[in-house]
């Protein structure tokens, strides 16, 4: 298994595993599914600030997870909201934690404290692999999203991956990490 970059040649893949959450489950609240122009524009943006990476098997992309900003307000930008799809054909197969283990060694050199998930309650899959993975619950949205007709509820679960600081420095955008210490994450999650 390869962990990397996305480039924009993996969005037909990553679309490809995204599109069976959009029509069929309310694990995302995305309801139609981005054109590929459009769904690659949103990695662009995402990558201004954040890493998006795929993992990769035989030349089938299998997986994916990305970074987004968790608010617009300066105050927040030591946090991040992040999420992963996994092809249905991966799952169970430790993909899921080798992206987030690379994610998060990215976003913990970019100097990000905290990470947040937003989990479609009840998912108990997803919600069983973030706390796995160390998340703790700490809030419940009820009755945020409304998909195929009914109301749904989304739990937030959080990960510390830096200490707060007193007087923290602003976090490294993603463009501007060193190359050579990004490149050795990368070779460690393969």
């Amino acid at each position: 298994m390869n962990i990397r970059n996305i480039e924009i040649s993996d969005i037909s893949g990553v679309m490809d595993i995204y599109l069976p959450f959009i029509n069929g489950t309310t694990v995302t609240f995305e309801t139609e599914m981005p054109t590929p122009d459009e769904f690659a524009q949103r990695v662009i943006n995402y990558q201004k600030f954040f890493p998006w990476i795929v993992s990769e098997e035989n030349g089938m992309i299998t997986g994916f997870a990305y970074a987004s900003k968790y608010r617009e307000r300066m105050a927040y930008q030591w946090v991040c909201e992040i999420s992963i799809y996994i092809h249905s054909e991966s799952k169970r197969k430790g993909v899921a934690k080798k992206l987030y283990q690379t994610l998060f060694e990215i976003l913990k050199l970019q100097g990000i404290c905290k990470v947040y998930a937003g989990i479609s309650i009840p998912n108990p899959e997803s919600v069983g692999f973030h706390e796995k993975m160390g998340f703790t619950w700490f809030a419940t949205y009820k009755n945020v999203g409304n998909k195929f007709g009914q109301w749904c509820d989304v739990g937030w679960w959080e990960l510390e991956l830096n200490p707060p600081l007193e007087n923290p420095l602003p976090p490294v955008n993603y463009p501007e990490l060193d190359r050579k210490e990004l490149l050795r994450i990368f070779e460690t999650h393969h």
